[in-house]
Parts: C-alpha cells; structure tokens; sequence
C-alpha cells in the first residue's frame, strides 16, 4: 500500500476551521510556553488568529493529505508572514512543500529575494529555514508578542 501524496492547493472557504485548529495548536505548543499571561490574553481577548483567517485566507495555501488539511502558509509580496504545520503532519515534508510552492509563486512573479522572521526559542523553524538556504540577516526584539522575546530576520535569494 502506497502513502497518499501530499496535495497543494489554495485554500478554500471551508478550510476556515481546519487552519483555525491548526493555528489553535501551533500556538499552544510552540508559542504560549513563552508568551506572557498579559500576551495570551490579548491573543484570545483580540481574536488575533480568526482576523487573520478571515481576512486572508483567500491567499492561503493549504497542504493536504488524504482530505485533511494538515499546514499552510501565506505570503505578503516576497514575505513569509504564516507557515504553520499540524502535530499529525510533522516530519512528513509539508512544511518544505509548503515553502517550496511560495518561493516558486514569488519567483514566478519577478521577486529576486524571500524573506521571513521566526523568533530564537524556535529551534525546529530556524533548522527548517537553514535548510532551505536562508540565512539569518539581523535579529532584534519582537515587539509582537511584548514578551522579551527575540526575533530573527531570514533571507533567500530566489
């Protein structure tokens, strides 16, 4: 029995629940550990992820597997602003598929470099983007999140 193929699409509107969950566990596993209570609750209090669905996840790309959406990315311009992968779709390529498909798109486009931001207690997404050939240009203080925290700034060129 073969493995069902990974499947890349734009996303649809009733993909809405799907990212939404997958944005509910990518926070609570990578990013409440190091969030202020304060930022927690403005996260949830100002439904950060639901307007950020709903005002773009027509420029969304989805990855698949079996009918189960599993990840997807969004990109503004030459910029990487959402890459996220559920737990069940981990270690299975979706992430680089997913980077793979916006570096094309952005150079299908005439852009000459990519960039992106993930923060230094991510070490999973620095190795990813390491891999991919980003390298890091500058780091400085996220001020997203108001939580000490540290931002690392990539790029690639395409």
């Amino acid at each position: 029995m073969s493995a069902t193929p990974l499947t890349l699409r734009p996303a649809r509107p009733d993909d809405r629940a799907a990212v939404l969950a997958i944005l509910a566990e990518t926070f609570e596993d990578t990013w409440r550990p190091q969030l202020t209570a304060a930022a927690i609750d403005a996260y949830h209090r100002d439904r950060i992820a639901e307007t950020f669905v709903d005002t773009s996840l027509a420029r969304f790309v989805v990855a698949e597997i079996d009918g189960a959406v599993l990840g997807f990315a969004h990109r503004e311009e030459g910029f990487v602003d959402a890459l996220h992968v559920a737990a069940a779709g981990r270690r299975r390529g979706i992430a680089r598929a997913l980077m793979e498909a916006l570096e094309a798109a952005m150079r299908a486009e005439g852009l000459a470099l990519a960039s992106l931001e993930t923060d230094t207690f991510n070490s999973a997404s620095q190795g990813l983007y390491l891999a991919l050939g980003y390298r890091e240009v500058a780091q400085y203080p996220d001020e997203e999140w108001n939580s000490g925290l540290t931002t690392i700034r990539y790029e690639k060129e395409l």
